[in-house]
């Protein structure tokens, strides 16, 4: 179709953390040409007589959703088997061939069908100590490396793609320096030494600079950047 999209979503489920995964084939179809992967979750479920190929009733499916507007990260999963949010993914665009298969993320614990727990992303700010304790005055030659790193929507994509990370892991990936480098941008230099310390252990040393996380950011954050500037602050003890 040329306005709007039919398209097959074949969607991994699984009722609960137990319980054993299940591809579910469900044929979607709408005239509106900006439709997303959101949409068509969305549509679905409010449809209580939606039934999948096979000719079965499709229960709830589950999956996070907040603005819907690309601000929150919530609906990040994987499309196409790419991490990505549910928002952000048109139809017409990445379901050319008729398929788009969706999936939870696989880096962190599925709860239930799209839903995962992302909650290691928290806490690894927490072991890092990712917070001021009071308030600072920012350089004005540091607010671009604080505004590019407020752009993060803590999301996981960066994370699911990641070749160095997992869950359990020291090495806290992008998710964690993206926050840390906007910190050490902040801090005086005098308060920037036990923070440098945790970058060293859990970003630095981690981080195999691959870079896949700067590809699947769904912010467009520019990471090279931020990696440049931490390194520069926390390792080499430089000022940029």
């Amino acid at each position: 179709m040329r306005e709007g999209s039919r398209i097959q979503l074949q969607i991994v489920r699984r009722e609960s953390t137990e319980a054993p995964p299940y591809l579910q084939r469900i044929l979607y179809e709408t005239p509106d040409p900006n439709a997303t992967v959101a949409t068509a979750l969305t549509d679905i479920n409010k449809n209580p007589n939606q039934k999948d190929t096979e000719g079965n009733v499709v229960t709830p499916i589950g999956w996070e959703c907040n603005c819907l507007q690309k601000k929150c990260g919530a609906c990040a999963m994987l499309i196409n088997n790419r991490p990505m949010l549910a928002c952000d993914t048109k139809l017409s665009e990445y379901g050319k061939k008729g398929v788009i298969r969706v999936e939870p993320l696989k880096k962190f614990p599925v709860i239930r069908d799209l839903i995962v727990d992302r909650s290691i992303l928290q806490e690894n700010l927490k072991t890092i100590k990712a917070w001021l304790e009071e308030p600072v005055l920012l350089k004005d030659k540091q607010y671009d490396v604080a505004y590019e790193a407020s752009r993060c929507l803590q999301c996981g994509c960066c994370l699911e793609i990641c070749p160095n990370f997992y869950a359990g892991g020291t090495f806290a990936g992008t998710a964690a320096l993206v926050p840390v480098s906007r910190l050490l941008a902040e801090l005086p230099r005098e308060e920037q030494k036990k923070l440098a310390k945790a970058y060293r252990e859990h970003v630095f040393e981690g981080c195999g600079k691959s870079l896949a996380c700067r590809k699947v950011c769904p912010a467009g954050i520019d990471v090279d950047k931020l990696l440049v500037n931490s390194n520069a602050m926390a390792i080499w003890k430089k000022q940029l």
